[in-house]
Formats: structure tokens, C-alpha cells, sequence
């Protein structure tokens, strides 16, 4: 049964999609059951960014997408969204939203982003990305800013192909991360990182910053400060379907310093991960200090938004 397996992973979490809910009165059940059957409260998260991106047919608030958000709404509009997301998530058991989307937009680039952005001024994105993240967090509900070190500027679907964002410094410094340090300095709980490559930021030719200590333990964890959960995105994408088996992808993840990898389809490829992982671990080719470290922030993660 999927609580037997759920119980032999271990699972700490789960992600919602649109086909594991149809009501809001059966979303509560279906958590509650799995609660129940694991033994123990489960981080629950979902993709709730409004517009397009919406899991739920009913149940909470519609919101418009981030980009005409961006056009017409301030600081304050947008906070009184996030405590709104919050109350509602809250009553379907959902403690973890997967947003706001900060990546600053940049003219042609693909359109996965789109209308997820917030706009292209990166004061203005980082205000009202920081703004919707108070508003969440406030009503404890986890924020989750993404998508590390930027997206906008991304000229193929990372969900299909692995794309190359050729970006220096400069623009990351001037524009991409601006909404990144305004989520962290307002306190922001996750960060997501991207299935991009940057090899204008020094990183090898095909080396996405999934894999990157240099960005992601470097850059996020030490230069920028985070003390936060770093999460994955879904490790299933077709952008990283050339390297190989899922669970080793787990694992240069993991080297590169996230908490949190997410896998959202393939329970298969969630049992592969997690065994690989576990004898990475055991057998001490996982730096271990580094991965206490990962699990204490999990714990107080889960202290401040589940308890």
C-alpha cells in the first residue's frame, strides 16, 4: 500500500498536485489518513502561486498571476494576499507554499516563467516578493522564494531540456539577486534553486546549479548568509535526464547543500533515492558534519511551522 511504502521511506513530506485533489473536504481526509497511517505530522506543500499555477479547483482564494499583480498592486496588497494563502492552506492541512516566484523577468525569454514573475524591476519584485512572504509567514505558513540564483532570463523550459543562462556577475549581482537578499532578509523559511546552467558564474559547461557547491553552499549558504531550508527542484525534470539514475542525482544535491529534494511523481525513484542516499551515508562518502547540519535545519524548520 502507498503507506507501507511511505513508512519505508521514511517520508518526512509530500507535495500536492492538482490530480491528488478534488475537493478541499477530501484533501483534508487524504492528509489526514496518511498522517494517521505514517505516524507522524507531514510537512505538506504545494505550488500555490496564483494564476496559472493553482492546484486547488476550490476551496481558496483566487488570486491573479504575479505579473499583473506586479502591474497594478504594492507591498501592502500583497502581504494581505500571503496571511489570505496562509488561512487557506492552513485549513487544508498544508503548512509549506512553493512561492513567490522572485525571478526577475528579462525580455525573450521563455515563457515558464512569464507571467510568474512578479515583472523586470528587480526593486520592485523584491518588494513584493518579501511583502507576500510576511504575509505567509506571519500566519505560519511557510514561503518558498525561487527560483536560485534566477530564472528570468532562461531561454528553454528547464521541465523539458537543460537550459544555459549565460549571465555574468554583474547582472546576477545588479538585478537576480536583489529579490533573493530582500527574501532573506525577511526572514524567508525555503529557497528553491534551479535546473539552470550559469557558466558565466564560473561554473563548468553543463553543470546546472542543482549540482553547484559553488552557488549553492558558496553562494547562498555562506556568501549570502541563509540559514534557511534549500530545496531542489523536482529532480524528475527533463532538464536533468542526461545524468543518469535518479538517486545519483540525489546525491550531487546533496553535495551541493541542499536540505530538501524534491520528487514528485516516480515513488520508484523516490526508493532509489533515499537507498542510495542512505548507503552514501553509512559508508561516509556523504560529508557527515554537513549532513547533521541539513537535518537540524529540517528539525526546526518543522518546529517553527508544524508544532
Amino acid at each position: 500500500t502507498l503507506i507501507a511504502q511511505l513508512q519505508a521511506l521514511h517520508v518526512q513530506s509530500l507535495i500536492l498536485f492538482a490530480r491528488n485533489v478534488q475537493s478541499p473536504e477530501q484533501c483534508v481526509r487524504l492528509l489526514r489518513r496518511l498522517e494517521e497511517g505514517v505516524g507522524r505530522r507531514l510537512l505538506v506543500m504545494v505550488d500555490h502561486e496564483g494564476g496559472r499555477v493553482v492546484r486547488f479547483a476550490s476551496g481558496v482564494t483566487r488570486f491573479p498571476d504575479a505579473l499583473s499583480i506586479g502591474r497594478t498592486q504594492g507591498p501592502e496588497a500583497v502581504e494581505r494576499q500571503g496571511t489570505v494563502e496562509a488561512e487557506d492552506l492552513k485549513r487544508l492541512g498544508i503548512r509549506m507554499n512553493l512561492a513567490p516566484c522572485v525571478d526577475v523577468l528579462e525580455e525573450g525569454a521563455d515563457p515558464i516563467i512569464g507571467d510568474r514573475s512578479y515583472g523586470a524591476d528587480p526593486v520592485r519584485v523584491a518588494a513584493l516578493g518579501a511583502a507576500r512572504i510576511r504575509g505567509l509567514q506571519t500566519h505560519r505558513v511557510a514561503a518558498c522564494a525561487k527560483h536560485f540564483p534566477g530564472l528570468g532570463a532562461v531561454p528553454r523550459d528547464p521541465h523539458n531540456t537543460l537550459p544555459t543562462i549565460r549571465l555574468g556577475w554583474d547582472a546576477l549581482e545588479g538585478v537576480h539577486l536583489v529579490p533573493f537578499r530582500a527574501a532573506i532578509q525577511a526572514g524567508v523559511a525555503a529557497i528553491m534553486s534551479s535546473h539552470v546552467c550559469y557558466p558565466g558564474l564560473g561554473e563548468p559547461a553543463g553543470v546546472p546549479a542543482t549540482f553547484s557547491p559553488r552557488l549553492i553552499r558558496g553562494l547562498l549558504r555562506e556568501r549570502l548568509g541563509f540559514q534557511g531550508l534549500i530545496l531542489t527542484d523536482d529532480l524528475e525534470m527533463g532538464a536533468l535526464r542526461t545524468f543518469g539514475r535518479l538517486g545519483a542525482a540525489a546525491v550531487r544535491a546533496v553535495e551541493a547543500g541542499h536540505d530538501l529534494l524534491l520528487i514528485c511523481s516516480d515513488l520508484s525513484a523516490a526508493t532509489d533515492a533515499f537507498k542510495i542516499l542512505y548507503n552514501s551515508y553509512i559508508h561516509n562518502m556523504l560529508n557527515r558534519e554537513e549532513f547533521e547540519e541539513s537535518s537540524q535545519r529540517i528539525v526546526k524548520f518543522r518546529q517553527n511551522f508544524l508544532l
